[in-house]
C-alpha cells in the first residue's frame, strides 16, 4: 500500500470522524478538528487512537513544510487545528487512566518580556508529534519560572523561545540560574525563536538550536539520543 499524501487526506470524501480530524488538520480547519474529536470521544474511540490521528496528520505537515511544499501560515494553521482538538483526546486520557508511552519530557516557554506564543506553540505541537511530554509554562515567564519547572517535572530537555532581540538575554540568565542551582548537567537545552542565531546558542552554552518548529523536534530527539 502507497503511502498516504496530503492530496489523498484532503479530497477524501469520507464522511467517517476519523477521516474528519485527519482532514481538519491538514486543511487547518479549527472547527471541524474539535467537533470530529468530540465525535470520536463520544463513540467511545481510544483516545490513543484519536491522538494518533492527529500526530500522523501534522507531521505530514512538518515534513511538508521542510521540504518546501508548504508555507508557515500553514505550519500555523495546522498546529492551531490540532492545538483545538487535542485537550478533547487528553481529558479523555485523564478520565480512563490510559496512557501512551512517551519518548521523553520537555520543558518549554517563551522567555521573560516576550509575550509572542505562536512559535512556541508549533513546537510544542511538533514535540508532542515526535512522542514527548510536554510540559508547557507559557510566555513571559521569568527565569525562576522555568528553575521551578525543571525541579518540578525533571525534564530530558529544557526548551526556550526568544521572539524579540530585547528578550534574548534571558535565555542566557535562565542558563546562569541553571548552572547556579546545580540543575545545568541534569538536563539539555535548546533555544529558538527570531531573536536567536546559532552563535548566540553557542555563547550561552546551549546544546541545541533551530530556526524551525519541525527541526526543534527532530533536534529534541537527537539530543536525548533517540
Amino acid at each position: 500500500m502507497s503511502k498516504i499524501t496530503l492530496e489523498d487526506i484532503r479530497v477524501n470524501p469520507s464522511k467517517e470522524a476519523i477521516d474528519q480530524l485527519r482532514k481538519a488538520i491538514v486543511i487547518y480547519d479549527r472547527e471541524l478538528a474539535k467537533d470530529s474529536a468530540k465525535k470520536l470521544i463520544s463513540d467511545k474511540v481510544n483516545p490513543l487512537k484519536v491522538i494518533k490521528v492527529m500526530i500522523e496528520a501534522i507531521k505530514l505537515i512538518g515534513d511538508a513544510y521542510e521540504e518546501g511544499k508548504l508555507f508557515l501560515p500553514e505550519l500555523v494553521g495546522a498546529s492551531d487545528a490540532m492545538s483545538a482538538a487535542m485537550p478533547i483526546a487528553e481529558e479523555e486520557l485523564k478520565k480512563t487512566g490510559t496512557k501512551g508511552e512517551s519518548l521523553g519530557s520537555v520543558v518549554l516557554g517563551t522567555v521573560f518580556g516576550d509575550i509572542h506564543s505562536i512559535g512556541k506553540t508549533m513546537v510544542g505541537t511538533m514535540l508532542t508529534a515526535e512522542g514527548f511530554t510536554v510540559h508547557d509554562i507559557g510566555t513571559n515567564a521569568k527565569a525562576e519560572k522555568f528553575i521551578e519547572a525543571v525541579k518540578t517535572y525533571n525534564p530530558n530537555i529544557l526548551a526556550m523561545s526568544a521572539l524579540l532581540t530585547t528578550t534574548a538575554s534571558e535565555q542566557k540568565k535562565v542558563m546562569s540560574v541553571l548552572e547556579k542551582e546545580g540543575l545545568r548537567e541534569k538536563v539539555k537545552v535548546m533555544v529558538g525563536g527570531g531573536a536567536v542565531t546559532r552563535e548566540f546558542a553557542k555563547s550561552i552554552g546551549a546544546d541545541g538550536y533551530d530556526s524551525t518548529a519541525p527541526g526543534a523536534a527532530k533536534l529534541a530527539k537527537r539530543l536525548i539520543g533517540k
